[in-house]
């Protein structure tokens, strides 16, 4: 057996019945938040109309439109996230990204979602190399799973150092 990371597509290549519990929901923060939707669409529209205004160029006024949209699809389109025994599968309308569990050390819930980490000290690489899940009205049964979760991917491998940390020379001639 080799000692490497499944890709993506080997993870999703696992059949539904060997993910034991799954947990899964949508988060789709334009429909939450109907008037911050009309708030950021009225925006979007106004810096289009300006652009276009100061360069009249209807290609860069709409060129600004898709830049801003783009920037804020994660509001704009559903994320789907899906949670099982063994990975974390993250679904936007463009890519899907697919980590085993044994990958996050530590997680950080706030009010809108929880931050699984591949440190076990805070860092500041965390934001760039962690996932980040959005609740849904299911704070509590999120993070209970994900601890759960967590605890149980490094009980079944603790010697294995996190991802993203070094194993020291001494370490390695054990």
């Amino acid at each position: 057996m080799s000692d490497r990371e499944p890709t993506n597509d080997e993870l999703a290549a696992i059949e539904p019945e060997d993910e034991g519990e799954v947990l899964e929901w949508v988060c789709h923060p334009l429909k939450r938040k109907p008037l911050v939707a009309i708030a950021v669409s009225l925006f979007i529209t106004i810096v289009g109309a300006l652009v276009y205004r100061l360069t009249d160029s209807q290609a860069f006024g709409l060129l600004a439109c898709l830049v801003l949209f783009a920037s804020l699809a994660k509001f704009y389109l559903p994320t789907r996230f899906r949670l099982t025994d063994r990975r974390i599968s993250i679904k936007t309308t463009t890519q899907t990204f697919t980590k085993p569990w044994s990958n996050f050390r530590t997680c950080y819930p706030d009010k809108n979602g929880i931050l699984l980490s591949p440190f076990a000290e805070p860092s500041r690489l965390e934001n760039f190399r962690g996932m980040y899940l959005i609740f849904n009205q299911n704070a509590d049964e999120v993070t209970e799973f994900v601890k759960t979760r967590i605890v149980r991917a490094h009980e079944e491998a603790p010697d294995e150092p996190a991802p993203g940390e070094s194993v020291t020379d001494e370490e390695e001639a054990s």
